[in-house]
């Protein structure tokens, strides 16, 4: 097994490669506006690093979201174009999962990620691999309860959440924990709880298609006012 994964659903363009028992090689750069740009690279490096080559690679996993529309599309259609021209399985993971898993956290918390707008993308987890609910987007003081949060969203509104209530975790959904998550999903159980993918031969793993919480921001113009002469 080699997965070959990464993320551009947040500000971190991150890329991993998996042998099913550890991480090979793994890198990220956090840059919101050169999604396109840094991909390819990141993932030539991170092949590069492990030294294989792109044919060695058994599946391709992306993570789905929910992220911003147009840094999300290159990561998910990437993997679909490297998916096919490899003739492997291509698979989508709900990028907050892949954060929650990073954490390592074994009680209730909340992921929270950046959604612009002053909003953010989240998700409640019973631990690191069960969500229980989401993933949602909310303004951050309709965000539940008093548990621990985890996710760059959550400390960009630290002051509305609560300082104390952050954790010692990644901000970003690293893709060393997005290709171990899928790893751990293609060879034994994956995420559990309702709020897992669809069900199916693994849990965790679904299509690599975007999940989008609201429309995007690009608006198709309109037609233009006629004006009587």
């Amino acid at each position: 097994m080699l997965v070959l994964a990464f993320d551009t659903a947040t500000p971190a363009v991150t890329a991993a490669l998996h042998d099913g028992e550890r991480v090979l090689a793994e890198s990220t750069t956090v840059d919101a506006r050169r999604h396109g740009e840094l991909l390819v690279p990141t993932i030539e490096t991170v092949l590069r690093e492990a030294g294989v080559s792109l044919g060695d690679v058994t599946a391709v996993v992306a993570g789905s979201g929910p992220g911003p529309y147009t840094g999300l599309r290159v990561g998910l259609v990437t993997a679909q174009a490297l998916a096919t021209s490899l003739g492997v399985p291509a698979y989508g993971v709900c990028t907050l999962d892949a954060l929650a898993y990073g954490s390592g956290l074994d009680a209730p918390f909340l992921v929270a990620t950046d959604a612009r707008r002053k909003e953010v993308f989240w998700g409640h987890y019973a631990d690191a691999r069960t969500r229980l609910s989401g993933p949602a987007v909310d303004r951050p003081h309709d965000l539940p309860g008093e548990l621990p949060l985890v996710g760059a969203g959550a400390r960009m509104y630290a002051e509305v959440l609560g300082a104390s209530r952050l954790v010692d975790a990644p901000e970003y959904p690293y893709a060393g924990a997005l290709a171990a998550l899928a790893a751990a999903a293609l060879t034994g159980p994956g995420l559990t709880g309702p709020g897992a993918a669809e069900p199916g031969d693994h849990p965790v793993l679904g299509p690599p298609l975007p999940i989008y919480l609201r429309r995007p921001d690009a608006r198709v113009p309109s037609p233009p006012k006629k004006v009587s002469t």
